[in-house]
């Protein structure tokens, strides 16, 4: 099934001609050989430019390639124009499915005979189509509100889950195989990878994720979160409140509204960390499809998100240890950015800190002070790879998510105000972030939070410490007596192997006695002394 697959993705990337993309010189010698040995699968889309035969493709391949080719699109700074833009596609108009089915899928996830019975209006035509759902247009009976109906692709399962056992197996052998196999723990990131995509399918927790985040950011003038309709919403549909944003990607919109852009593009920057450190809770796909910006009021612009089905989280720990390497990562403390990556685990304990600390500052230093425009993030990544590779520092799946996040913000960023300094705008909310993690006012904090707790728990504490005073009048007692039986049993340890040894050595004279003039009897003897020794030795071992 796996080798069937397999042929599948080459078969496609060749009928659209992306071997032709790869310049011959970088192509190993069988992969030329491979390419002439399937002579008979030919470019079927020369007439068409480099950037739409890899949309095609990647459409053609399923929902899990249209997730990379999303997140490839906002990186305008790697990929030339063309390329990017028809990438773009990928973010809300890939093929849409038949919409007979899709309302076949709505009557039968709510129990209804007719749409008729729920939606005042529904619009054939699909608003949006993406790589797990499409989304149409509607107007909800009760309450005669304008509603977006998300619906998921039919047999969507069965292809995600071929695609990521396919992966699954291909990282296992990378693993194996790779000389950087074990530090890259290329299936532990599948494995994480597939978990938010199995996740992603089950519309009834994108609603769950949407209803959390709004209350998140309730009130907030930097980000608004769509109303879910909880009430019609099952793991195949999800109905929301409809909103008529302009959409991130269009940048000629927002300037021809007076959008202040230097606004936004900062606003998106705190957006992002305030999710990751005072909620542990970000939207951890967010791409220009699922991205708008309200029409409401330019000069203080807020932005809509929609599609929760991806979600990240932190535990206090990642939460607390990536705050304090930003920090020292805004201040230019190279050294405190070797260490943090040493306790933690991130490079073997026996890293070298001094050199470990002048590699990071020679990729970092050059990129500090310079707006978005003039960062050549290519070249930046090239050297943290190289630098990851020269201190065999371990890829940790837990923050892949974080990290492709991440990618997307920058990219926003780029495209919305090139002149966006990333360091200066993120650096205060991080210090003050970190500032109430550590002073007086957290500490107030956490009392206030475990003050149920412990008055619950108050009036037993006398028990509590009657008790334990009393276990410690008696533990120097039981102490000696924990000494006593170890040393007891030490000793009968030392009999049974002294007792071994004397045994074995009865066993080898009665073997080499046979070689002198002596009775046989001699030979018996030492046999069954031997054999005695063992015995009384086994049976020590025992007690």
């Amino acid at each position: 099934m796996q080798l069937l697959r397999i042929y599948q993705i080459n078969r496609v990337m060749l009928e659209h001609g992306l071997d032709e993309l790869i310049p011959t010189k970088w192509l190993p010698w069988y992969a030329r050989i491979l390419r002439k040995c399937l002579f008979w699968i030919r470019n079927q889309h020369k007439d068409k430019s480099a950037g739409v035969r890899l949309t095609l493709a990647l459409q053609a391949l399923g929902p899990v390639f249209i997730k990379f080719g999303q997140m490839l699109s906002t990186r305008r700074d790697l990929l030339s124009v063309d390329i990017a833009n028809e990438l773009a596609m990928l973010q809300d108009r890939v093929k849409p499915f038949d919409t007979e089915r899709a309302q076949d899928i709505i009557k039968q996830s709510l129990q209804i005979q007719s749409l008729n019975e729920v939606f005042a209006t529904f619009e054939a035509t699909p608003l949006a189509s993406a790589s797990i759902a499409q989304v149409h247009a509607a107007r909800l009976k009760e309450g005669d509100i304008d509603v977006v109906v998300k619906v998921l692709r039919p047999d969507i399962r069965k292809t995600i889950k071929a695609d990521t056992e396919l992966m699954l197996t291909l990282a296992r052998v990378l693993q194996k195989w790779l000389p950087d196999g074990k530090r890259l723990r290329p299936v532990e990131v599948v494995r994480e990878y597939e978990k938010t995509i199995v996740d992603e399918l089950d519309l009834t927790r994108e609603a769950a994720n949407g209803m959390q985040l709004g209350r998140n950011f309730d009130g907030s003038e930097a980000l608004y979160v769509p109303q879910i309709y909880s009430d019609y919403c099952r793991p195949n549909v999800l109905v929301m409140e409809r909103i008529y944003g302009i959409p991130i990607s269009d940048i000629d919109a927002l300037i021809a509204q007076n959008t202040n852009l230097r606004i936004l593009a900062e606003r998106g920057v705190e957006v992002f960390f305030t999710q990751v450190f005072r909620d542990s809770f970000f939207h951890a796909d967010m791409h220009p499809g699922n991205i708008f910006v309200s029409r409401d009021n330019p000069g203080n612009p807020q932005y809509i998100a929609i599609d929760f089905g991806i979600v990240g989280t932190l535990n206090q720990e990642d939460k607390r240890y990536l705050a304090e390497n930003f920090i020292a990562f805004f201040n230019r403390d190279y050294r405190k950015v070797a260490q943090l990556h040493a306790d933690s685990g991130w490079v073997p304990s026996d890293t070298n800190i001094d050199e470990f600390e002048g590699a990071i500052r020679t990729v970092c230093e050059p990129i500090f002070q310079k707006p978005l425009a003039e960062i050549s993030f290519g070249n930046v990544l090239v050297q943290l790879f190289n630098t990851a590779r020269r201190f065999n520092m371990v890829v940790q799946p837990q923050l892949v998510l974080l990290q492709k996040t991440l990618l997307y913000v920058e990219g926003l960023g780029r495209q919305l105000y090139p002149q966006l300094d990333l360091w200066q705008t993120a650096k205060p909310f991080l210090e003050k972030w970190m500032r109430e993690q550590i002073g007086v006012k957290a500490v107030l904090t956490k009392v206030k939070a475990n003050l149920p707790y412990w008055s619950e728990k108050l009036p037993d504490m006398p028990e509590l410490l009657y008790d334990t005073l009393k276990q410690a009048k008696y533990f120097p007692e039981k102490q000696l007596r924990a000494n006593a039986l170890l040393l007891q049993q030490q000793k009968q340890a030392q009999k049974a192997q002294h007792l071994s040894i004397v045994g074995a050595t009865f066993i080898i004279v009665a073997a080499i006695a046979p070689l002198y003039p002596l009775h046989w009897s001699v030979s018996g003897g030492l046999v069954l002394l031997g054999c005695g020794c063992w015995l009384r030795a086994w049976l020590k071992g025992r007690s």
